[in-house]
Protein backbone atom coordinates (compact mmCIF):
# COMPACT_ATOMS: atom_id res chain seq x y z
CA UNK A 1 0.00 0.00 0.00
CA UNK A 2 1.31 3.22 -1.20
CA UNK A 3 0.35 6.50 0.99
CA UNK A 4 0.94 9.86 -0.70
CA UNK A 5 0.80 13.08 1.77
CA UNK A 6 0.51 16.38 0.12
CA UNK A 7 1.47 19.02 3.36
CA UNK A 8 3.49 21.47 4.66
CA UNK A 9 5.84 21.24 7.27
CA UNK A 10 4.32 24.97 9.12
CA UNK A 11 0.61 23.07 8.89
CA UNK A 12 -0.42 22.78 12.42
CA UNK A 13 -3.25 20.47 11.32
CA UNK A 14 -0.32 18.73 8.86
CA UNK A 15 1.46 17.69 11.72
CA UNK A 16 -2.01 16.36 13.55
CA UNK A 17 -2.74 14.31 10.41
CA UNK A 18 0.88 12.68 10.60
CA UNK A 19 -0.03 11.37 14.27
CA UNK A 20 -3.33 10.95 13.27
CA UNK A 21 -2.03 8.44 10.41
CA UNK A 22 0.41 6.79 12.66
CA UNK A 23 -2.70 5.78 14.61
CA UNK A 24 -4.60 4.28 11.98
CA UNK A 25 -1.76 2.42 10.51
CA UNK A 26 -0.79 0.68 13.84
CA UNK A 27 -4.27 -0.71 14.05
CA UNK A 28 -3.71 -2.27 10.30
CA UNK A 29 -3.13 -5.77 10.27
CA UNK A 30 0.67 -6.66 10.64
CA UNK A 31 1.04 -7.90 7.07
CA UNK A 32 -0.17 -5.20 5.42
CA UNK A 33 3.62 -3.27 4.21
CA UNK A 34 2.84 0.35 3.48
CA UNK A 35 4.72 2.92 2.02
CA UNK A 36 4.37 6.58 2.89
CA UNK A 37 5.82 9.07 1.01
CA UNK A 38 5.51 12.78 1.23
CA UNK A 39 4.53 15.28 -1.00
CA UNK A 40 5.34 18.92 -1.41
CA UNK A 41 2.49 21.46 -0.52
CA UNK A 42 3.61 25.31 0.00
CA UNK A 43 0.72 27.12 1.92
CA UNK A 44 2.74 30.46 1.42
CA UNK A 45 4.87 30.50 -1.67
CA UNK A 46 5.30 34.52 -1.23
CA UNK A 47 6.25 34.20 2.51
CA UNK A 48 9.87 35.46 3.61
CA UNK A 49 12.50 33.37 4.92
CA UNK A 50 13.02 35.75 7.76
CA UNK A 51 10.01 36.79 9.76
CA UNK A 52 8.62 40.33 9.18
CA UNK A 53 5.51 39.83 12.31
CA UNK A 54 4.21 37.89 14.63
CA UNK A 55 2.30 34.82 13.85
CA UNK A 56 -0.64 36.07 15.54
CA UNK A 57 -0.47 39.49 13.69
CA UNK A 58 0.24 37.62 9.82
CA UNK A 59 -2.62 34.88 11.02
CA UNK A 60 -4.84 38.33 11.71
CA UNK A 61 -3.95 39.89 8.09
CA UNK A 62 -4.30 36.50 6.37
CA UNK A 63 -7.44 35.92 7.87
CA UNK A 64 -9.65 39.18 8.36
CA UNK A 65 -9.29 39.28 12.02
CA UNK A 66 -7.87 41.22 15.05
CA UNK A 67 -4.75 39.51 16.77
CA UNK A 68 -5.67 38.65 20.21
CA UNK A 69 -8.70 36.43 17.62
CA UNK A 70 -5.68 34.87 15.94
CA UNK A 71 -3.96 34.21 19.16
CA UNK A 72 -7.11 32.12 20.35
CA UNK A 73 -7.68 30.33 17.26
CA UNK A 74 -4.05 29.24 18.09
CA UNK A 75 -4.58 28.86 22.01
CA UNK A 76 -7.56 26.09 20.65
CA UNK A 77 -5.14 24.47 17.88
CA UNK A 78 -2.38 23.77 20.56
CA UNK A 79 -4.80 22.34 22.71
CA UNK A 80 -6.24 20.03 19.88
CA UNK A 81 -2.59 19.20 19.05
CA UNK A 82 -2.47 18.47 22.95
CA UNK A 83 -4.95 15.68 22.58
CA UNK A 84 -3.07 14.05 19.63
CA UNK A 85 0.14 13.91 22.51
CA UNK A 86 1.56 16.91 20.58
CA UNK A 87 3.18 20.05 21.72
CA UNK A 88 2.43 23.55 20.13
CA UNK A 89 4.06 26.70 20.89
CA UNK A 90 3.01 29.65 18.78
CA UNK A 91 4.47 32.56 20.82
CA UNK A 92 7.73 32.90 18.70
CA UNK A 93 7.36 34.56 15.17
CA UNK A 94 10.16 32.20 12.57
CA UNK A 95 10.62 32.26 8.67
CA UNK A 96 7.70 30.55 6.76
CA UNK A 97 8.62 30.00 3.78
CA UNK A 98 9.45 26.40 3.22
CA UNK A 99 10.63 25.83 -0.26
CA UNK A 100 14.05 24.68 1.08
CA UNK A 101 12.62 22.61 3.60
CA UNK A 102 10.57 20.54 0.71
CA UNK A 103 13.37 20.35 -0.86
CA UNK A 104 15.04 18.77 1.99
CA UNK A 105 12.75 16.31 2.36
CA UNK A 106 13.52 15.08 -1.12
CA UNK A 107 17.10 14.78 -0.38
CA UNK A 108 15.66 12.95 2.92
CA UNK A 109 13.25 10.54 0.60
CA UNK A 110 16.73 9.85 -1.58
CA UNK A 111 18.51 8.73 1.53
CA UNK A 112 15.64 6.55 3.26
CA UNK A 113 14.67 8.83 6.33
CA UNK A 114 12.06 10.90 4.50
CA UNK A 115 9.78 10.31 7.24
CA UNK A 116 11.89 11.00 10.51
CA UNK A 117 12.84 14.56 8.56
CA UNK A 118 9.58 15.14 7.91
CA UNK A 119 8.83 14.71 11.65
CA UNK A 120 12.02 16.93 12.63
CA UNK A 121 10.80 19.26 10.69
CA UNK A 122 6.90 19.61 12.24
CA UNK A 123 8.56 19.67 15.69
CA UNK A 124 11.14 22.42 14.99
CA UNK A 125 8.94 24.78 13.65
CA UNK A 126 5.55 23.94 16.11
CA UNK A 127 7.33 22.99 19.63
CA UNK A 128 10.68 24.88 18.92
CA UNK A 129 9.88 27.70 17.52
CA UNK A 130 12.72 27.35 15.29
CA UNK A 131 13.17 28.40 11.63
CA UNK A 132 12.39 26.17 8.44
CA UNK A 133 13.69 28.36 6.42
CA UNK A 134 17.44 29.21 7.66
CA UNK A 135 19.38 26.93 5.64
CA UNK A 136 21.98 26.49 8.14
CA UNK A 137 18.75 25.44 10.78
CA UNK A 138 17.88 22.77 8.15
CA UNK A 139 21.25 21.65 7.75
CA UNK A 140 21.57 21.06 11.85
CA UNK A 141 17.90 19.27 11.81
CA UNK A 142 18.87 17.20 8.57
CA UNK A 143 22.43 15.88 11.06
CA UNK A 144 19.72 14.98 13.31
CA UNK A 145 18.68 12.21 11.22
CA UNK A 146 21.78 10.94 10.13
CA UNK A 147 22.01 13.42 6.84
CA UNK A 148 25.20 15.03 6.17
CA UNK A 149 25.18 18.39 7.03
CA UNK A 150 27.54 19.65 4.17
CA UNK A 151 25.70 18.03 1.80
CA UNK A 152 22.29 19.13 2.80
CA UNK A 153 24.42 22.66 2.45
CA UNK A 154 25.60 21.94 -0.55
CA UNK A 155 22.27 20.89 -2.50
CA UNK A 156 20.33 23.80 -0.84
CA UNK A 157 23.07 26.75 -2.04
CA UNK A 158 22.23 24.79 -5.72
CA UNK A 159 18.44 24.14 -7.21
CA UNK A 160 18.62 20.51 -6.90
CA UNK A 161 14.96 18.89 -6.13
CA UNK A 162 13.21 22.30 -7.10
CA UNK A 163 11.55 20.55 -10.23
CA UNK A 164 10.81 17.76 -7.76
CA UNK A 165 8.79 20.05 -5.33
CA UNK A 166 7.12 21.60 -8.53
CA UNK A 167 5.86 18.29 -9.63
CA UNK A 168 4.20 17.39 -6.76
CA UNK A 169 2.52 20.98 -6.67
CA UNK A 170 1.63 20.32 -9.70
CA UNK A 171 -0.11 16.74 -9.53
CA UNK A 172 -1.83 18.43 -5.98
CA UNK A 173 -3.42 20.50 -8.33
CA UNK A 174 -4.61 17.84 -10.85
CA UNK A 175 -5.67 16.17 -8.01
CA UNK A 176 -8.06 19.29 -6.85
CA UNK A 177 -6.17 19.85 -3.66
CA UNK A 178 -7.25 22.92 -2.15
CA UNK A 179 -6.10 22.45 1.72
CA UNK A 180 -3.83 19.95 3.07
CA UNK A 181 -3.40 17.55 5.00
CA UNK A 182 -4.50 15.39 1.93
CA UNK A 183 -3.92 11.70 1.36
CA UNK A 184 -4.10 9.89 -1.34
CA UNK A 185 -3.84 5.86 -1.32
CA UNK A 186 -2.61 3.90 -3.99
CA UNK A 187 -3.37 6.72 -6.55
CA UNK A 188 -7.41 5.47 -5.84
CA UNK A 189 -9.03 6.79 -2.96
CA UNK A 190 -8.51 10.27 -1.32
CA UNK A 191 -8.62 11.58 2.12
CA UNK A 192 -8.65 15.04 2.51
CA UNK A 193 -7.81 16.94 6.16
CA UNK A 194 -6.82 15.59 9.34
CA UNK A 195 -9.37 12.95 9.60
CA UNK A 196 -9.78 11.00 12.59
CA UNK A 197 -7.94 7.85 12.96
CA UNK A 198 -11.14 5.92 12.32
CA UNK A 199 -12.23 6.99 9.23
CA UNK A 200 -8.55 7.22 8.11
CA UNK A 201 -8.75 3.32 9.07
CA UNK A 202 -11.93 2.67 7.20
CA UNK A 203 -10.09 4.13 4.13
CA UNK A 204 -6.80 2.41 4.27
CA UNK A 205 -8.77 -0.84 4.89
CA UNK A 206 -10.97 -0.05 1.95
CA UNK A 207 -10.67 -3.39 -1.12
CA UNK A 208 -9.97 -1.94 -4.27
Amino acid sequence: MKIEIWSDVVCPWCYIGKRRLESALEELDGDAEVEVVWRSFELDPSAPTEPEESLAHALATKYGMSPDQARGMMAHMAQTASQEGLEMNFDRPRGGNTLDAHRLLHLAAEKGVQSPMKERLFRAYMTEGRSVSNRGELAALAGEVGLDADEVRTTLESDQFTADVRRDQARARELGVRGVPYFLVDERLAVSGAQPPELLLKALRTPP
